[in-house]
């Protein structure tokens, strides 16, 4: 397989938002790029909890803690289960052989795991996160 990066999916009814997409949701330059049903997955929750514990100060870990409240109001996760474990295997030996450590950005393989196992594009902020990860469709959104 030929590692792929971000491509263009063309309309697309559903899509898995990542942890940088749901920090921007409502402040993105072009909504109109999201797919009309949106999804998050337990580890971009996990994630978020995560970056509300390690604030250093007490308005950014307000901040932080809001994002997490709210995404784990507005979605039902999807959860890493056992397909998203077997495409886990595939995203982090993908990864491996392009030269890129699963390790040095894990959320984002596990994020990617559920996407590929529930035939989803990632939507993020940050698109190179994802390079390297073989059939992975991947949806660019930047801040307005």
């Amino acid at each position: 397989m030929t590692p792929i990066g971000p491509v263009d999916v063309g309309f697309v009814s559903q899509g898995l938002l990542d942890t940088s997409a749901v920090i921007l949701l409502g402040r993105l330059a072009d909504s109109s790029v999201l797919p009309d049903v949106l999804m998050v997955s337990a580890i971009t929750l996990a994630e978020l909890g995560v970056g509300a514990l390690v604030a250093t100060d007490d308005a950014t870990r307000a901040a932080r803690q809001a994002h997490l409240q709210q995404a784990e109001a507005d979605f039902d996760p999807l959860p890493f289960d056992a397909a998203a474990a077997r495409a886990f295997g595939q995203v982090a030996a993908g990864l491996r052989r392009s030269g890129r450590k699963p390790t040095a950005r894990a959320y984002d393989a596990l994020i990617a795991s559920v996407a590929l196992a529930n035939d989803l594009p990632v939507v993020t902020a940050n698109p190179h996160d994802f390079e390297g990860i073989a059939g992975l469709r991947v949806i660019p959104v930047e801040a307005a």
